[in-house]
């Protein structure tokens, strides 16, 4: 990215991982607004934003199958807890089926933040392991923890009918259950999460498939489903404006 805009993200420790992915922040230094394209992940983030123009506030923000062109104002800060599906329903105890390719405003006080937070990113990621940790259920469902264990591992590459057979739960069951929790189906958040993982290909100016897709035009056709460009404009990543591919890049 250019050095106006600065990004980092760390990784929780061990006990968090089955539910959070990560902790980052994005700032845009300069006094002009950036114009940036974010692209399907499979993270449901948690959202506090501050910049000139708009007061603090507290987002939170659904699975994305589609490309969103946003504009990152000046002078603004976010930081973000991004989680894994499994946090919907046994931290946030909530659904979000409702916030597919959009989110929601939550209370400015949501989990004791507050404007001071984005002061301090250290400090920030301390207190939000604090708080994900006292809401941590004692017991969890083993099937559903072991059927994100596979999806994640394999990064989507295995079929539903794979997985139903793996943690003996009908491919129905599991499909009626992304639906109602999450808005899709399995098989689609799988394509978001291989998507994802050709990315970091794509930055390395891999332009042709490295995972499981049946040739090179499926590649190309799922890669322009979820980012809106082939393969070889992705890579170009003209002036920055695919921030997943540009952290990709930083690495």
């Amino acid at each position: 990215m250019e050095n106006d805009l600065a990004y980092k993200m760390v990784e929780p420790d061990k006990s968090l991982s089955d539910f959070v992915e990560s902790f980052w922040f994005l700032k845009n230094q300069s006094d002009s607004s950036r114009e940036a394209i974010a692209l399907p992940d499979g993270r449901i983030d948690l959202f506090l934003s501050r910049s000139w123009s708009d007061p603090f506030n507290i987002f939170l923000l659904g699975i994305s199958t589609q490309p969103d062109e946003a504009i990152i104002a000046p002078k603004s800060s976010i930081f973000s807890i991004s989680f894994k599906l499994p946090a919907l329903e046994f931290i946030f105890n909530s659904s979000v089926a409702d916030l597919v390719n959009k989110g929601k405003k939550l209370t400015d006080d949501f989990w004791n933040f507050n404007a001071n937070d984005l002061n301090d990113f250290e400090a920030f990621c301390k207190k939000a392991s604090q708080k994900i940790h006292s809401l941590i259920p004692r017991e969890i469902d083993r099937r559903k923890q072991k059927l994100f264990e596979l999806i994640y591992a394999l990064k989507g590459e295995i079929t539903v009918k794979e997985l139903s057979e793996q943690v003996f739960w009908s491919s129905r069951q599991i499909n009626r259950y992304f639906n109602q929790q999450f808005g899709l189906s399995l098989k689609v958040y799988c394509n978001i999460l291989r998507f994802r993982a050709s990315l970091e290909h794509i930055a390395k100016g891999k332009l042709f498939p490295e995972l499981d897709f049946a040739d090179q035009n499926h590649f190309i056709k799922q890669v322009k489903k979820f980012s809106g460009v082939v393969p070889k404009e992705l890579f170009k990543n003209k002036n920055d404006r695919f921030i997943l591919l540009s952290t990709f890049q930083l690495r």
